[in-house]
């Protein structure tokens, strides 16, 4: 152990040395950065070793719940010897102060560890999955929700958090469509700015922030079949039009931390592919943050076939300018043979160095290495009733109401019986989705308990589970049948396993598991009015419900408030408004189906054969982007626009007349699209340009107002050039991507 003696000597040396070394400049400097903090570091820097250096680009795993196969679990010992700069998957005030006192107690220069773990959707307090806070459409409030996630973990001793992910997806069969905000790249921006000011705040000096992570850089999202790792094959147009956006909304918003994707782009793995990382992130965008790999994904490149070995995989990331190599230890084992032979240089190693200390420095970690690690503020901070009541909020306003035949829905107060049946009704380890991070299932408020916190004393609930959600066994059907033939309504709460999505989650099917569908089948058979309560990471194939069930409600992975937020939709405190941030298929066969799709030459036409379609399915899907239902109606009427003629110099103001037309208040989210008719390289049938959430009593109307500026109208036209062509636009605004009010204007081009 060093001695407190040792430390100030070494501690005096470096701050010598600040005062008569010049500051190297950091590559790729974009914004302003603290000339204080880079002295420091490069006075640290001429007294590291080579060893000590590379230790910093390493970040390993602790054995305490790994988010992947442990490669190597000497973690400490590599701590102690300087041969790491980070931990992953290690928290908990005492467990990171113990691991954090190796580092600056044990080793030569007593640099501070960085701790990161997988907060990706709340700490201890779990939010609903990123991709049903996306059905909020309420940016401001999953920036509170990031705001509490960062509290906890930061009191819990973690420094760093790999979310938001960013990544666009348009096939449900891929399994981390649950983490992202769904098919749009308008909205995954928007979300991805408000994660990335949540997580960060204004200072992240503050004990209450920590750093955020943009993932996964880039295209992950369209990995061919929806398979998970698989590969990607898409043009350098829709790279930048579709994938790119929530990737530069995070960095304009200030995000610090860039993690690599496991696919490939342009058949270069991404790990090592310069176009991404140096021309784009660095070079054009001029990102001044570090860059981690995903997941061993550096040696992945040799299986991928772009390196002949570790050591070349290595060189290939090093040259791409990523700074942390994540649990792999390829940098510290290859780059001292890499840098003999020539085909590294020290100048890149420093370079790399300099990003990942910046961090630290403006983590205060320096100043207090412990400051993340007090027993006494986690426990004053987690699971906190302000925190339980955001989550409360968020998993409210994340349910999408999907049918209510007949008004159903809200239950009345005088029900005397309800049958509470299926997997996931008295379920409190699901409901927690994948990635939890310190979520506990015990924390969990499971559907039959927010049922009995809402029903009245004149209502009784009975329950039995009745089926599993992948066992094949029908052995409780007839129990389960019998309780909701003797009930006066029945609650099937169905769905997927947690880890059903997620990371390696992939599914060839989007069908209810197991025998679930049957099982409902039954249950309706008997007559007694059904609400269908659906949990999944996904969108689910469920058009036999659709057409059958009278009311369905999708409760996506909802959270530790999962049960209260449920029972306040069923009985009516509170009147759902969510919308969908993804379309739902009627056939998995129509996978990909997105709203923002090109038009064909020949579009769907029943009169006549020679027209793109199917023949044995429909082309519209089950539920379109963007929809949602209320206990209450909305009508939209009188849109107009302030101009016909839209000039570069100009801003249009759009307005629509919105009225709740039923009889309870509710919230509507007014969504407004564009289209551009002709233009030198084909446009989407529509884009998404904004969108508000808004609540209106029974009988209330208002105006809502868009203003639209001529630059959210550039696409990169025939020869790859960013701009603006003049043309006809139409403006559609409405409840959903479908149902929409239509007007146009010209953009004239001076």
């Amino acid at each position: 152990m060093i001695k407190q003696k040792q430390m100030y000597i070494i501690t005096l040396f470096v701050l010598t040395l600040m005062w008569i070394l010049p500051a190297f400049p950091i590559i790729n400097a974009g914004v302003e950065q603290d000339p204080e903090i880079i002295e420091k570091i490069d006075s640290l820097l001429t007294i590291m070793s080579l060893e000590e250096k590379l230790g910093q680009m390493t970040l390993v795993s602790s054995s305490f719940t790994p988010t992947g196969p442990v490669l190597r679990d000497d973690f400490k010992q590599l701590v102690r010897e300087g041969k790491a700069g980070g931990i992953f998957n290690a928290f908990g005030a005492e467990y990171t102060r113990q691991l954090q006192q190796i580092a600056v107690e044990e080793t030569r220069l007593g640099i501070p560890l960085l701790f990161g773990l997988d907060v990706i959707h709340g700490y201890r307090t779990i939010f609903p999955i990123p991709l049903a806070e996306a059905a909020t459409w309420d940016p401001d409030l999953i920036e509170k929700a990031s705001e509490t996630a960062a509290a906890e973990a930061a009191a819990s001793g973690v420094h760093w958090t790999f979310a938001p992910m960013v990544d666009v997806t348009r096939d449900p069969r891929w399994g981390r469509i649950a983490e992202s905000a769904g098919e749009d790249p308008f909205m995954n921006s928007v979300f991805a700015r408000a994660r990335v000011r949540g997580f960060q705040g204004d200072d992240l000096n503050k004990l209450n922030t920590i750093l955020a992570t943009a993932k996964h850089y880039a295209a992950y999202g369209a990995a061919e079949g929806g398979r998970d790792y698989n590969t990607v094959d898409i043009s350098e147009r829709v790279l930048r039009e579709v994938y790119l956006p929530p990737f530069k909304a995070a960095w304009d918003e200030g995000v610090r931390t860039f993690m690599t994707a496991f696919n490939e782009y342009d058949g270069v793995p991404a790990t090592g592919n310069r176009f991404l990382l140096n021309s784009i992130l660095r070079d054009e965008w001029g990102f001044t943050g570090f860059v981690v790999t995903d997941y061993t994904s550096i040696p992945e490149m040799v299986t991928h076939g772009a390196a002949v070995d570790t050591a070349a995989a290595a060189a290939m990331a090093l040259h791409a300018n990523v700074d942390m190599d994540m649990q792999a230890v390829v940098y510290l084992e290859k780059l001292p043979g890499l840098l003999k032979e020539g085909r590294i240089s020290e100048k890149q190693i420093d370079n790399t160095v300099r990003r990942i200390l910046y961090t630290k420095f403006e983590l205060g970690l320096f100043d207090d290495p412990y400051r993340y690690s007090d027993t006494g503020r986690e426990e004053e901070t987690i699971l906190n009733q302000d925190f339980l009541g955001t989550a409360l909020e968020v998993a409210k306003k994340a349910i999408v109401l999907l049918k209510n035949e007949d008004q159903l829905l809200p239950l009345s107060d005088d029900i005397e019986k309800i049958a509470v049946l299926g997997p996931l009704a008295d379920d409190n380890f699901h409901p927690l989705g994948s990635w939890r991070a310190a979520g506990r299932r015990e924390d969990t408020v499971t559907l039959i308990q927010g049922l009995n916190n809402y029903i009245s004393d004149k209502t009784e609930i009975v329950h039995i589970r009745g089926v599993d959600f992948r066992d094949t066994s029908k052995e409780g059907f007839k129990e389960a049948v019998e309780l909701a033939r003797d009930s006066d309504i029945a609650i099937v709460a169905v769905g997927e396993e947690a880890d059903m999505s997620g990371e390696a989650a992939s599914r060839a099917t989007l069908i209810l598991p197991g025998v679930q569908e049957e099982f409902l089948k039954e249950i309706y058979e008997t007559g007694t009015p059904v609400v269908m309560i659906l949990m999944a990471g996904r969108p689910l194939q469920i058009t036999w419900a659709n057409d059958n069930i009278p009311a369905i409600v999708n409760a996506w992975f909802l959270g530790t408030q999962t049960g209260n937020a449920i029972a306040e939709v069923l009985f009516g405190h509170y009147n759902p408004g969510g919308k969908l941030p993804v379309t739902y298929p009627a056939e998995v066969g129509q996978v990909p189906v997105y709203y923002y799709h090109k038009n064909t030459g020949r579009p769907k036409d029943p009169d006549y054969r020679f027209t793109s379609k199917y023949i044995d399915a429909p082309t519209s899907p089950l539920y379109p982007f963007g929809y949602g239902l209320s206990y209450t109606t909305f009508s939209y009427d009188d849109l107009k626009l302030d101009k016909n003629v839209l000039t570069p110099d100009d801003t249009l103001h759009i307005s629509v007349s919105v009225t709740n037309a039923g009889k309870f208040e509710g919230d509507e989210v007014v969504q407004l699209y564009t289209r551009t008719l002709a233009a030198s390289v084909t446009r989407p049938v529509k884009e998404l340009r904004d969108f508000k959430r808004i609540t209106l009593a029974p009988g209330e109307t208002t105006t809502v107002d868009f203003f639209l500026h001529p630059s959210q109208l550039r696409f990169y036209d025939s020869g790859m050039n960013y701009g603006l062509e003049s043309g006809t636009i139409k403006v559609l605004v409405g409840t959903n991507s479908i149902d929409v009010l239509v007007a146009e204007f010209e953009l004239e081009l001076k």
